[in-house]
């Protein structure tokens, strides 16, 4: 592992998606490090995010231009966190998937592959769909899994690439994609829609003084009670270094806190976090969304735990403290 460092500290560390939500927050955390940092995205949101702010991204790559870049051989990195994707669960553009997250994530693997270049890439657990085979990451049972949209499906493809890939022994020198759950933090306010049920509440109380959830339509859960495994981005980070630091030789993981926690639990830590009275209206899912609605998420956490990355996950409340309250302070400044 002390090798691996050493590695890390001596070679760049190329990181697509950078301006990302996770991208941004994995750059800050090499802040204090002595890695020098590649960061690869659309040039103007680096400028664009407010919440990026006073971030250093030390050399920065158009992903436009990632490829042709990557010819010099003086820019070969000494490890690659390929973060970059577009998230958008509500795009239907089926051949813009497979060209901006399908083809691009084929090019840098094979790019990683031919340099002998470890590679972190994220998946996503939207691949589990409406998680009728539950949310196990055993890799015998990904061809079974059945996303539900264009962005899950184009995450699949890539696994199973992967895979294909591997078993013809055609890899990075160590590899590893994580299956990101329901991830919320600082520095997600860029993604609109797409953000967390964490800076939505907060959003919708500020404004109004109260939050609106979606009601239950099904018997076996309460109104509110609906759960998913909500994870801090602070966390994802850790997992992702401790990937690239120990380094995971190889596999496709999950990657949640292995606790499910209800919707409620989740607003009413952030009622407490603005100090404000619980004011809680629930309305109907709309039914475009109710046949494929998940009322249950939560990661099978034991094989990156046998890889030996033992968890330590911030308690919801603890990590929807700390992210509001840093939010907040850098809003109202």
């Amino acid at each position: 592992m002390n090798e691996e460092k050493e590695l890390m500290s001596a070679s760049p560390l190329l990181i697509t998606g950078a301006a990302g939500f996770i991208g941004a927050r994995l750059v800050e955390s090499f802040e204090h490090d002595s890695t020098p940092i590649v960061s690869v995205d659309h040039p103007s949101y680096f400028t664009e995010r407010e919440e990026h702010r006073g971030i250093d991204f030390g050399t920065v790559v158009d992903r436009e231009e990632l490829f042709s870049w990557l010819e010099n051989p003086a820019n070969r990195p000494g490890a690659i966190v390929h973060l970059g994707a577009c998230t958008d669960t509500t795009v239907l553009d089926e051949v813009f998937f497979q060209r901006v997250n399908v083809e691009y994530s084929k090019d840098l693997w094979d790019y990683a592959t031919r340099e002998q270049i470890p590679l972190v890439y994220a998946s996503s657990a939207s691949t589990y769909g409406a998680g009728e085979s539950g949310y196990d990451d055993d890799e015998s049972k990904i061809d079974q899994l059945q996303p539900l949209n264009p962005y899950g499906d184009s995450k699949q493809r890539f696994d199973r690439y992967v895979l294909k890939q591997e078993e013809n022994g055609h890899h990075p020198s160590s590899w590893s994609g994580f299956k990101f759950f329901n991830v919320y933090g600082f520095g997600e306010r860029h993604k609109g829609k797409m953000s967390s049920v964490v800076l939505q509440a907060c959003d919708q109380i500020k404004e109004s003084g109260g939050v609106r959830l979606f009601r239950s339509h099904h018997p076996d859960f309460l109104d509110g009670e609906q759960k998913r495994d909500f994870i801090a981005v602070t966390d994802v980070v850790r997992a992702l270094r401790f990937a690239l630091e120990k380094p995971i030789s190889r596999g496709i993981y999950n990657l949640g806190t292995g606790k499910a926690r209800t919707f409620l639990d989740l607003v009413r830590a952030v009622f407490k976090t603005l100090s404000r009275p619980e004011d809680i209206e629930f309305i109907d899912t709309p039914i475009s969304l109710r046949e494929h609605y998940q009322y249950f998420t939560e990661a099978r956490m034991d094989r990156l735990v046998a890889e030996g990355f033992t968890g330590g996950f911030s308690s919801l409340e603890d990590g929807v403290k700390a992210y509001l309250e840093r939010l907040l302070s850098v809003e109202t400044s």
